[in-house]
């Protein structure tokens, strides 16, 4: 009896430790090691950050033809280039001209707004595609990879007709005001003896905020482009004047980052067939009432 019962013992205690070992082997085979669990885990969480990176990064113009969009970098406060209409949208001469620009390459056409003293910045981080913005060549042609001119323009001074001051000579003892690295800017530097007469010269962010400087008294003269100087005083109705003497001679073009031929070609080619077929020419009457532009010329 006794030998019977120890038997029995025995056979449980085999079954029970083949059941062990059997969900012993079972849990390895079910539960991964800490090792692989965090190994996939990592695998992955960056699965997933390239999934959305690859999501966020914007389409840019493709080489292989349509598709992708057009980044056009600007000052909305630089009108008529290139500011926000009494409808809230941006609009301008060049952003027309790169609109039509997009529409010929295949390209969904964005307008983006930009600090003009960050234009660099926005450029070589990809946050836009060129420049376009009655963007002066002049003194900047090895820092980006240009178009062709398109349009003359020249740096002068913008005064109230009352205030006396008919020419250069006249600014002596007075306050000037310039936007902020701009080609005026530029000129004015190197200008210095012209710019060691004025009482003050300062800088503002825009040409809107000039203006109303001008109007209020606040200062005695603008060093701006011409072309910007006429409409502003046109739309404005203002008693300003443009001094006869220009302060410098420039061009205008599109900027790319250094070294984007590709892009620069295909808006090139862009531009050349707008003046061939008399676009350019109905986009310049249609802001400033003649045809100012110099590509095919």
């Amino acid at each position: 009896m006794k030998k019977r019962i120890l038997c029995t013992a025995i056979a449980s205690l085999m079954a029970l430790s083949m059941t062990a070992c059997g969900q012993e082997k079972a849990a390895e085979t079910a539960a991964p090691s800490a090792e692989e669990t965090a190994a996939e885990a990592e695998e992955s969480k960056a699965e997933e950050t390239k999934a959305e990176e690859t999501a966020a990064e914007p389409e840019s113009p493709s080489a292989e033809g349509e598709g992708g969009t057009f980044i056009v970098g600007f000052d909305q406060d630089f009108p008529p280039m290139g500011f926000v209409g009494d409808d809230g949208e941006f609009t301008g001469f060049d952003l027309a001209l790169a609109e039509e620009t997009a529409k010929r390459l295949g390209l969904t056409f964005t307008p983006q707004p930009i600090a003009w003293d960050s234009k660099d910045m926005e450029l070589e981080s990809g946050n836009i595609d060129c420049i376009w913005n009655g963007f002066t060549m002049t003194g900047r042609e090895d820092n980006y990879t240009w178009t062709e001119p398109y349009m003359a323009n020249t740096q002068v001074f913008v005064v109230a007709k009352d205030s006396g001051i008919s020419s250069q000579a006249d600014l002596a003892g007075k306050v000037v005001e310039v936007q902020i690295d701009s080609s005026a800017e530029a000129a004015l530097k190197e200008a210095s003896d012209l710019t060691a007469s004025f009482g003050q010269l300062l800088t503002t962010a825009d040409y809107n905020t000039a203006f109303m400087d001008l109007e209020q008294g606040a200062v005695d003269a603008i060093a701006m482009d011409v072309i910007v100087a006429g409409y502003q005083i046109k739309q404005r109705n203002a008693d300003f004047v443009i001094l006869d003497e220009s302060l410098s001679e420039e061009e205008y073009g599109v900027g790319f980052k250094k070294g984007n031929e590709e892009l620069r070609d295909k808006v090139q080619g862009a531009l050349e067939e707008m003046a061939a077929d008399g676009t350019l020419k109905r986009i310049s009457e249609e802001w400033f009432g003649e045809d100012i532009t110099t590509i095919g010329k």
